[in-house]
């Protein structure tokens, strides 16, 4: 069986909700860092590429009737590369990667296209269809940005809970503090801040057209502890979780290069990292934010190393407390972990956050030279996955 390898990594900047990526359609996000993917390639024919595989988690608004085959159209690749759209909510466009990756090690395709789109902004609210006509009473229109809508009343309540007191639990259950949330939440910022300003990003982030975004909108330079502790807490009266040291609602899309090696005359450069390994992994849906620790173990375990060959995490950092959760669990040096910045601070656009992390993690690999790393992320309902990735640059 041949390897899946990945070529080269694209996304567009991360604007908050109601940001200055408002007025952009989700399925010209989409069309962007396509576009912005392929210009990475330009030997490459667009009509050799095998399949697109996009995630998007909404797909309520104008995200939906498959917004990668959308994406595809808009951006002007030809009428007979076809698209997939996939939906693992919060995992999606690393589902899409980890779907492209076993097209290519089967043979099906030599090349293939994987990404994600999420507008949280523009998700729309949604009339729930009476079974007959001209209800009498009133209807409720609900939200589609985040969390459980139009909910089966014989789903448990206790797995109904909203995303942030799931999380409340979860630092109960590990004793993780308020102020250790904060401290982490500050690294975040500081870091993306510090790897903005070195570059890091210049070659991984391509502009919105109409939008005045260079960078990722939800950056906080000079964030700190002391000042994440003024904030009240966002789910408990005494909790611990606060606007500050969780993701924000956010609006981008990111899109993955992936190919065999025999593809890389075609593409027109060598690959960047092998995919060694994938895990996915489920849990109690309450604790979501924990099920990273099983998948990335078992994504390790089918690329045949261990913690300690790893050089590099990136973790989706959905909450704070989940992401310590996890490096707790995994007893690894934190150092490790997100060194450019995480979704607390870049943002957290459901369907594109899997492709940011693995296309980031790519690019950390070749900087440091490191050999192997892991992009893992958690996902509403107890769901998670994990990617390995080896470095070949």
């Amino acid at each position: 069986m041949t390897s899946a390898y990945l070529y080269a990594a694209a996304r567009t900047p991360f604007g908050r909700f109601g940001g200055a990526l408002a007025e952009s359609r989700p399925d010209d996000l989409a069309a962007t860092a396509l576009r912005g993917l392929l210009k990475k390639a330009p030997a490459l024919d667009p009509a050799a590429i095998g399949d697109v595989v996009w995630g998007c988690a909404n797909q309520a608004g104008e995200d939906n009737r498959n917004v990668g085959r959308m994406a595809v159209l808009l951006a002007g690749l030809p009428v007979s590369v076809p698209a997939n759209t996939v939906n693992r909510l919060c995992g999606s466009s690393l589902d899409a990667a980890i779907i492209g990756s076993r097209t290519i090690e089967s043979g099906d395709a030599d090349v293939v296209v994987a990404g994600g789109v999420e507008s949280m902004t523009r998700a729309p609210w949604v009339l729930p269809k009476p079974s007959r006509a001209f209800p009498a009473g009133n209807v409720t229109a609900v939200s589609t940005t985040l969390g459980w809508r139009l909910v089966n009343d014989n789903m448990p309540k206790e797995w109904t809970i909203s995303l942030g007191e799931c999380n409340e639990l979860l630092g109960d259950k590990f004793g993780i503090s308020r102020e250790r949330q904060d401290e982490f939440a500050a690294r975040s910022h500081n870091l993306a801040d510090e790897a903005w300003n070195a570059g890091f990003y210049d070659d991984l982030v391509v502009p919105v057209a109409g939008a005045d975004l260079d960078r990722d909108e939800g950056i906080r330079p000079g964030s700190s502890a002391e000042k994440l502790a003024r904030l009240k807490p966002s789910f408990r009266p005494e909790g611990t979780i606060t606007a500050g040291n969780a993701s924000p609602l956010n609006d981008g899309a990111s899109a993955i290069l992936l190919g065999s090696e025999a593809a890389a005359d075609r593409i027109g450069s060598a690959p960047i990292a092998r995919v060694a390994g994938r895990g996915v992994a489920a849990v109690d849906p309450v604790m979501f934010g924990y099920a990273p620790v099983e998948a990335a173990d078992k994504a390790l375990a089918r690329a045949g190393v261990t913690w300690a060959d790893v050089t590099a995490v990136e973790l989706n950092e959905a909450f704070a407390v989940q992401s310590l959760a996890c490096v707790d669990a995994w007893d690894i040096d934190p150092a490790i972990v997100n060194a450019k910045g995480g979704a607390i601070a870049v943002g957290h656009p459901l369907g594109a956050s899997g492709g940011r992390i693995l296309g980031t993690l790519a690019a950390r690999l070749k900087e440091s030279g490191g050999r192997y790393g892991v992009a893992a992320i958690c996902i509403g309902v107890g769901q998670a996955l994990a990617v390995v990735l080896e470095n070949v640059a």
